[in-house]
């Protein structure tokens, strides 16, 4: 072969070798762009952002305080910082944190971090997750609050036996007999986007019940209601167009509103997930085995109508209480009445719900309606912003209504658009204006923690008290001198 032919091969090889190394790095680069991309959506599907990002703060420094049973617990910081975040997490220590609760300097964390339900994330979401949060989030370097809860939840090592009797870090097997969209639905629901954390009750270690998954549970001041396939207690009376529009705006006419966690959920993460995946959590949802209260004989859409007190008020004394003080009527008239209309309707577009036929007012548990009245609803979604103000007081302009006022206007409510027989208490009203019930465990294990150090206390005074007092014994022969 002439010199010529051999170089020109050369060059040819050459150019064809360049060629291949620049398209392997650029299918790399896609690679690595949708793979980041791919993690983002995982994040948004588990809402990763409601607790690790503070409101007007940096995405994912943490330091949001979230309230538990058991005392107030910060979110962590979990940006690409070194010194602060999880920039140091290899994919494994980060698997073992999302899955395991543990962090990489073998510490426990909490289970407010619901990594029980992560733990069915498969290898290749957590890779997509490892991949966005270290490349496609911005490194803040500042440290969150830290946790400190009181004796004997603040020794984290507990957690180690709390792992062991309840953590199920086994992957989840697809279903054969159903369909595709089925089990996706089930991966994101009890997976990603953990709905049994807060709508399923807790047992007395604060584990979930799993003999009564989804049949609703207190999660701080708001309850998380029953969302079974149950026709009466559940949300058996739902259509799947409606749970899907529920999920996807928090909106659901003439039967619920989704405020608190719920309505963070729907505004940080489902109302961005995808028509698929929603279809597939509906449909998954509305297989769950119905969960009976025997205590509903009707569902909690479906109680009152329309009606008015505003006669009554009109005139001389109307239904004035004898000493003076405002009754539900007035109350309703003059803090409800001009947005959810004088006989309970709400407004024509829907924008303002009727109180009828209304999950809060029908629901055997009042929390709701008290926690809505105390504070308000604040969601956005593509549909655009719901907004009730909260009468509990502070920076909403609106004057603060007691508690006695709570309970009269509850009770009115109740009794004139809701549930008949459900009433509302003043240490009720207080609970929920607190943040919710506190655990019994933390009770009962600080007076154990108490009643142990006391015993061990005695019994080493005892031990000091009977060494020093043979000390100075004289010796057994002594008497004998």
């Amino acid at each position: 072969m002439p010199k010529f032919d051999r170089l020109a091969c050369c060059l040819i090889l050459a150019l064809i070798g360049e060629t291949r190394g620049a398209l392997a790095q650029t299918i790399d680069r896609t690679a690595g762009s949708e793979m980041i991309a791919r993690g983002a959506y995982l994040a948004k599907a588990a809402d990763c952002g409601a607790c690790h990002t503070v409101q007007g703060g940096q995405p994912f420094a943490g330091g949001l305080a979230i309230g538990s049973p058991v005392g107030t617990i910060y979110s962590t910081n979990i940006t690409p910082s070194v010194a602060y975040g999880i920039g140091g997490y290899s994919e494994q220590q980060f698997a073992r944190a999302l899955r395991r609760g543990i962090r990489a300097d073998g510490a426990n964390l909490y289970p407010a971090m619901p990594y029980t339900s992560y733990a069915i994330f498969t290898d290749s979401d957590v890779q997509a997750l490892y991949s966005y949060f270290k490349l496609g989030v911005a490194a803040v370097d500042r440290p969150g609050p830290h946790t400190n809860l009181p004796f004997p939840m603040n020794i984290r090592a507990s957690m180690m036996g709390w792992n062991f009797l309840f953590l199920n870090d086994k992957p989840l097997q697809t279903n054969p007999r159903q369909s595709e969209s089925w089990n996706r639905g089930r991966y994101l629901v009890q997976g990603a986007a953990h709905c049994s954390v807060c709508h399923t009750p807790r047992g007395f270690l604060m584990q979930e019940d799993g003999g009564k998954g989804l049949a609703g549970a207190q999660v701080g001041p708001w309850y998380a209601p029953n969302i079974t396939s149950d026709v009466a207690s559940g949300i058996g009376s739902w259509s799947h167009e409606e749970l899907v529009l529920f999920l996807r705006t928090g909106d659901a006419r003439g039967k619920a509103q989704a405020a608190g966690s719920m309505g963070e959920a729907v505004e940080h993460s489902f109302q961005y997930l995808s028509d698929a995946d929603l279809d597939a959590m509906a449909t998954y949802v509305m297989t769950v085995a119905p969960i009976h209260d025997p205590a509903d004989r009707t569902s909690r859409f479906a109680f009152g109508k329309a009606s008015s007190d505003l006669g009554l008020l009109r005139g001389t004394n109307g239904v004035r209480s004898d000493d003076g003080a405002p009754t539900g009527a007035e109350l309703f008239q003059a803090n409800c009445a001009s947005c959810h209309a004088a006989f309970a309707q709400g407004s024509k577009d829907g924008y303002y719900p009727s109180l009828f036929s209304n999950s809060a007012l029908g629901s055997n548990n009042p929390n709701n309606l008290i926690a809505t009245i105390l504070n308000g609803v604040d969601r956005t979604t593509a549909k655009g912003q719901a907004y009730m103000p909260g009468f509990a007081g502070g920076p909403t302009g609106l004057a603060a209504l007691t508690d006695q006022d709570i309970v009269l206007l509850s009770n009115y409510l109740l009794d004139r658009y809701g549930r008949p027989g459900i009433t509302v208490t003043a240490e009720q009203v207080a609970e929920v204006r607190r943040g919710g019930p506190s655990s019994s465990l933390l009770i009962i294990l600080a007076r154990a923690g108490i009643a142990a150090s006391t015993v061990a206390l005695i019994l080493i005074v005892t031990v000091v008290v009977v060494r020093t007092r043979r000390r100075r014994e004289p010796p057994a022969y002594a008497a004998s001198t």
